[in-house]
């Protein structure tokens, strides 16, 4: 795995947005980069080549990643804010990822490892999750209107005030009380009767009390 300066990484990026842009540049190929630590605050990488990448540590807050990050090692990665609409992250390593307020709309985490990643007010909204491991990931507030969860681990997950009602992702006061504070007995049946009313697609499941 090669590991990629600052220097380089700026060059990189400049050349690729003068790609993006139709001004010549060259796409970025960062497949199997180390790019941990890195600071990719902002950062267009939408159509990059992220195959395989490390971002462990990396701070990608605000950064487009719309593009294919299969495999990608994203551990401990800073992805608040980020846009990730659409993105490949196949089999990706998230675990403990900060995913704050992330834009995963129709983003494939198919067998993607989520554990103990914040979650929390990401839009999720028809995504992937076919498989995925969700073990102690924190979903607050997050939407997961039309998203596939068939055969997730869920173990431990939080999943306060989350959002399964499209109609009415704009008043979160009014959601909170009616989706979910599950620290019942009847932590699973409660959760499938709710995402059976929201159209939620949801089977497989595992809880444990916390």
């Amino acid at each position: 795995m090669k590991k990629i300066t600052g220097t380089e990484l700026k060059k990189i990026l400049a050349k690729h947005k003068l790609w993006l842009d139709g001004k010549g540049g060259t796409r970025a190929n960062l497949e199997c980069a180390n790019l941990e630590c890195a600071n990719l605050t902002g950062a267009i990488l939408t159509g990059a080549i992220l195959t395989g990448a490390n971002f462990t540590g990396a701070d990608l807050t605000g950064a487009d990643l719309t593009a294919n990050l299969t495999g990608a090692d994203l551990t401990g990665a800073d992805l608040s804010g980020a846009s990730l609409s659409g993105a490949d992250l196949t089999g990706a390593n998230l675990e403990g990822a900060d995913l704050t307020g992330a834009n995963l709309t129709g983003a494939d985490l198919d067998g993607a490892d989520l554990t103990d990643a914040n979650l929390s007010y990401a839009n999720l909204e028809g995504a992937d999750l076919y498989g995925a491991n969700l073990t102690g990931a924190n979903l607050t507030g997050a939407i997961l209107t039309g998203a596939n969860f068939t055969g997730a681990n869920f173990t431990g997950a939080n999943f306060t005030g989350t959002i399964l009602d499209k109609d009415k992702k704009e008043n979160k006061t009014e959601k909170q009380s009616k989706v979910a504070s599950f620290k019942s007995e009847n932590l699973r049946s409660e959760f499938e009767a709710l995402a059976k009313k929201h159209g939620l697609h949801i089977t497989c499941l595992e809880f444990k009390m916390i």
